[in-house]
């Protein structure tokens, strides 16, 4: 594993339990994801795609298998390591937002530099909210915002520190469907236009058909890829998965 990668798994398991109530939701996956790429990760309800967000992230310890973040070995840092990873060179975006109510739109874009004791680099605030479309909203409150704002703040938030990889955890789940496409849009080019890394779960076949390649899950294992993604391709796959 090098860092060429912004995200690999080497031989990654995962067992939620022990005995006889072992689950294992994440059994030896191995995969890279090249810096710059957008990888939607697809699999049936159970297929262990939460998990591998994650153990990916850092916010999880794999049973078994290494995780690296660029050129840092995740597995073996400390939970205080691994929360100045997370705060630091990981980017989240979530479902629900979460975004802080009783701050501003701006002073939530730049919490991850408050929750490190740093100084807020107040132009890279404005700069992140122009990015996103929102540049004259930063003393607005989330709750002024509609869900489709939200989700813009909460990208800006995941790009502030510039990390190495923004993981998205159906991003659109909670939006409409024009709202949900105008996100997935602003990922597409949050890649194209900076050269992130964003890595997404999904069920959702045309969310998926934003990325550059699918990797499918299934029971855990990995169930193969699917470079150049369309709606209907995507969803022929997860046909074969048993999904539909």
């Amino acid at each position: 594993m090098n860092s060429s990668y912004a995200l690999a798994l080497d031989s990654v398991t995962k067992i939620h339990g022990t005995g006889r109530q072992a689950v294992t939701a994440l059994n030896e996956v191995t995969m890279s994801v090249p810096h710059g790429t957008f990888t939607a990760i697809m699999g049936p309800s159970g297929s262990g795609k939460s998990t591998f967000l994650h153990c990916a992230a850092g916010l999880d310890t794999p049973t078994n298998g290494e995780v690296t973040l660029g050129d840092t070995r995740l597995t073996g840092l400390n939970e205080e390591q691994l929360t100045e990873i997370r705060r630091q060179r990981v980017g989240f975006v979530f479902q629900t937002y979460n975004l802080l109510d009783p701050l501003t739109v701006a002073d939530n874009v730049g919490l991850p530099y408050r929750l490190a004791g740093a100084p807020v680099p107040t132009g890279r605030v404005r700069a992140a909210l122009a990015d996103v479309g929102l540049a004259d909203m930063g003393e607005r409150r989330p709750g002024q915002l509609s869900g489709g704002q939200r989700q813009r703040v909460a990208i800006a938030r995941a790009l502030i520190t510039g990390p190495d990889v923004i993981f998205a955890d159906e991003p659109t789940g909670a939006l409409d469907t024009r709202t949900g496409r105008q996100i997935l849009h602003l990922l597409r080019e949050v890649v194209d236009r900076s050269g992130q890394t964003v890595v997404m779960v999904t069920h959702d076949p045309v969310a998926a058909s934003h990325a550059d390649s699918v990797t499918f899950l299934a029971d855990g294992r990995l169930a193969g890829e699917l470079t150049g993604p369309t709606p209907e391709k995507v969803a022929d796959r997860m046909t074969r998965l048993g999904e539909w």
